[in-house]
């Protein structure tokens, strides 16, 4: 099954657009957790067990599980042989470099995780993304106009044509970069306005949508702009909802109450 298929059926079976993101800060463990990877985890497989009904994808950022050494590599892929296999996965890495380094961080990403979608950054340009893209039934998520106040600096940058750069990629996407119909973008529900362009030129791809919670993004708003194919991704504001032995608990609730404010 391609990552899309996979995607379109974890939404319908759960009803659901929620991608829980797992990043977890060894800081804001519950205090009757370890802070190693093997707390990590725990916590993890906590949070997982806890929501698995409740979403459509989980995202874990490949950031946390690299600032632990080797035993992190290990927790990712503890982490991820949690999931239930029939929710994808998406590796939040921003990959982005050219030639063999890019087809070797695709090898790690698809062959050695066995991860169902990555985010990556286009600034490198096409040859960047083609080894990945090139995995036909995976997920790529190019980023395009991203939560975070410091992408204007560039993405909405106006070219000679008049056109902000954020939408040129959008373009790219739709014309070049998406042959087997394996791209999605990144754009972050705090940009509804900008969200909603980006959807009528990618009016069928999905959309990893970023930002509703901590960052302040509107999650109404940001499914008005994105439409069908909008997974929301939700990490700080669902795993961190409850700091002690309750957490899981706490979480799911969290992300109940998200799910059922649609």
């Amino acid at each position: 099954m391609t990552f899309l298929g996979k995607l379109l059926a974890a939404m319908a079976t759960n009803r659901s657009p929620l991608c829980i993101g797992l990043d977890p800060d060894l800081e804001r463990l519950p205090a009757h957790l370890p802070r190693t990877p093997a707390g990590v985890v725990q916590f993890n497989q906590a949070i997982i067990a806890a929501t698995a009904d409740l979403v459509c994808a989980y995202k874990p950022n490949i950031a946390f599980y690299e600032a632990l050494g080797a035993g992190g590599w290990e927790a990712l892929q503890a982490t991820l042989q949690a999931i239930p296999a029939h929710i994808p996965t998406i590796l939040d890495a921003k990959r982005g470099d050219i030639g063999s380094t890019a087809q070797a961080y695709a090898r790690a990403a698809f062959d050695e995780l066995n991860v169902d979608a990555i985010t990556l950054s286009p600034y490198l340009g096409s040859d960047a993304l083609a080894p990945f893209l090139e995995h036909k039934e995976r997920g790529c998520f190019i980023l395009c106009r991203t939560s975070n106040p410091g992408g204007s600096d560039l993405q909405s940058q106006l070219l000679a044509s008049g056109e902000p750069l954020y939408s040129y990629v959008a373009r790219l996407a739709a014309e070049r970069w998406n042959e087997h119909g394996n791209c999605g973008l990144v754009v972050g529900a705090t940009y509804p306005g900008e969200l909603a362009a980006v959807r009528a030129i990618c009016p069928g791809m999905p959309l990893l949508v970023p930002g509703v919670g901590t960052q302040g993004g509107d999650l109404a708003a940001a499914l008005a702009a994105g439409g069908d194919r909008t997974i929301i991704s939700v990490s700080r504001a669902i795993i961190y909802a409850g700091p002690g032995i309750d957490f899981a608990a706490q979480a799911r609730q969290a992300a109940y109450d998200l799910h059922s404010s649609r």
